[in-house]
């Protein structure tokens, strides 16, 4: 888990014990936690199994969709950094053979869309 360890002092990552205090219950035997990201009010949790999208949603946040999308469906994705003017990354997900993305979020500063990137890749690539 070294590549994960190293990515874990990035501002924008979650701790591990927390997103499994707030989450284990979405996940199925063998299934482990391995990162997640804060933004803003979503979440994004990287599994050994799976990547999980938790969406609040309203004003107060009280409503919540959970995402699941099993690596092998994630046909590509991509990045685009952040600007001059354009403070925030944006990162886009397409599931299976969808032609526009399935998935497309902001990440202001405090996450590196580059540290996404690469354990999306790392998962995608080896289609665990």
């Amino acid at each position: 888990m070294g590549l994960f360890s190293a990515l874990l002092g990035n501002a924008g990552a979650v701790n591990q014990e927390e997103l499994v205090k707030q989450y284990g219950q979405l996940l199925v035997d063998g299934e482990e936690i391995e990162l997640g990201f804060k933004l803003i009010r979503d979440t994004f949790i990287f599994t050994n199994k799976r990547l999980i999208l938790v969406d609040k949603q309203g004003i107060t946040g009280s409503k919540t969709e959970y995402k699941s999308i099993a690596y092998k469906a994630i046909s590509r994705f991509s990045i685009e950094t952040a600007g001059t003017f354009d403070l925030d990354a944006e990162l886009k997900i397409w599931v299976s053979s969808e032609i526009l993305p399935s998935i497309t979020k902001q990440f202001n500063k405090s996450v590196s869309v580059y540290d996404v990137q690469k354990i999306l890749a790392h998962h995608v690539l080896n289609k665990v």
